[in-house]
């Protein structure tokens, strides 16, 4: 059995990956910043191949953004990024941690873009395909994924814009 519903996802999909884990500080809140140090140290990726999952709120709909870590979100230009599932664009602010929670099935600091709960509509930063792999949170604190950015691309059912700043 897989250990989270995203490592599931991708083993139902067939999709080729690799889990990592590393030691999670419970006392961090800085979980991109402690996946970013724990992925360059142990498998020696660059920092911008490590990518944060961020649940944005537009206009009332949940949505998600798949950035590299080092980076911020443009919520202007994900909210644009997804006007077409939107039926337009809106605004877009960060969505509150119990949203998150209740609609993907993950907790703060394990949002994976994978096996949420509920299939949310998804962008992933441009900056993703120009890697081999990226790696992304397995659904858990401490548990990270690398695949190819086009399987990540397949299995969200993502689109691909420049989001991050």
């Amino acid at each position: 059995m897989a250990a989270t519903p995203a490592i599931a996802a991708l083993e139902r999909a067939g999709i080729t990956h690799t889990v990592h884990r590393y030691a999670h500080d419970p006392r961090s809140r800085d979980y991109g910043d402690e996946a970013v140090a724990a992925m360059t140290a142990e498998l020696g990726v660059e920092a911008a191949q490590v990518f944060k999952t961020l649940v944005i709120d537009v206009s009332g709909s949940l949505a998600v953004a798949v950035l590299p870590v080092p980076r911020k979100l443009s919520l202007k230009a994900a909210a644009a990024a997804l006007a077409e599932v939107f039926g337009g664009v809106g605004k877009a602010t960060m969505a509150q941690e119990k949203a998150v929670t209740r609609s993907t099935g993950y907790v703060f600091g394990g949002v994976s873009p994978l096996g949420q709960r509920t299939a949310l509509p998804t962008v992933i930063d441009a900056s993703a395909m120009s890697w081999a792999q990226v790696h992304c949170s397995a659904g858990r604190r401490g548990l990270e994924v690398a695949l190819a950015p086009a399987d990540l691309v397949a299995a969200t059912g993502a689109v691909v814009a420049e989001i991050a700043v």
